[in-house]
Parts: structure tokens; C-alpha cells; sequence
């Protein structure tokens, strides 16, 4: 087991027992919901959301950080040109 101060210092950035950048995509991704529904229904999605990347960030609090470097060091694929999006396989 690794020495709890060493962990705690190696940790990203947390709110709300998700990293930063989650927290603010969510924030974002809820209030244009908001904004598109005019409901305060549109809270729920941005709930369940966060209740999915709670439990992945329970998992590797790295986990945002590992997904953004995947995206960013992917090769384009050979129809980027048609659809102008790449294609990811796990």
C-alpha cells in the first residue's frame, strides 16, 4: 500500500469527489441543458452523469486525465476526411 501522504499529494485536483475538468464539462453540459429545455428537469442527466464519473474516479482519479492523452496521441483514421471525426476502438 502506498503511503497515504504520497497519495494525497499525487491526487488531481478533486470537486465533488470528481476532478476539475469533469466537474466543469458537467457544469457546462447541465446548464446548456438548462438553457435548451428551459426545465430544472435537466439537472437529472448532469446527476446520473456525475454518479458515473464518481464511480470511475473512485476507480483511478487519473482516469479524465488518461482519457484526454488517448485523445489526443490517437492516429487519425483513414475516413477522418468524410465523416471529419476519428474513430475510437476500445
Amino acid at each position: 500500500m502506498a503511503d497515504p501522504l504520497f497519495r494525497a499529494l499525487a491526487r488531481p485536483q478533486m470537486v465533488a469527489g470528481v476532478t476539475y475538468p469533469f466537474f466543469v464539462l458537467n457544469g457546462i453540459l447541465a446548464v446548456e441543458m438548462f438553457l435548451v429545455f428551459k426545465s430544472l428537469l435537466a439537472i437529472v442527466p448532469a446527476l446520473i452523469i456525475h454518479a458515473i464519473g464518481y464511480a470511475a474516479h473512485l476507480r483511478d482519479p487519473h482516469i479524465m486525465a488518461l482519457w484526454m492523452t488517448r485523445l489526443r496521441r490517437t492516429p487519425r483514421v483513414a475516413n477522418y476526411r468524410l465523416w471529419g471525426a476519428n474513430v475510437y476502438r476500445p
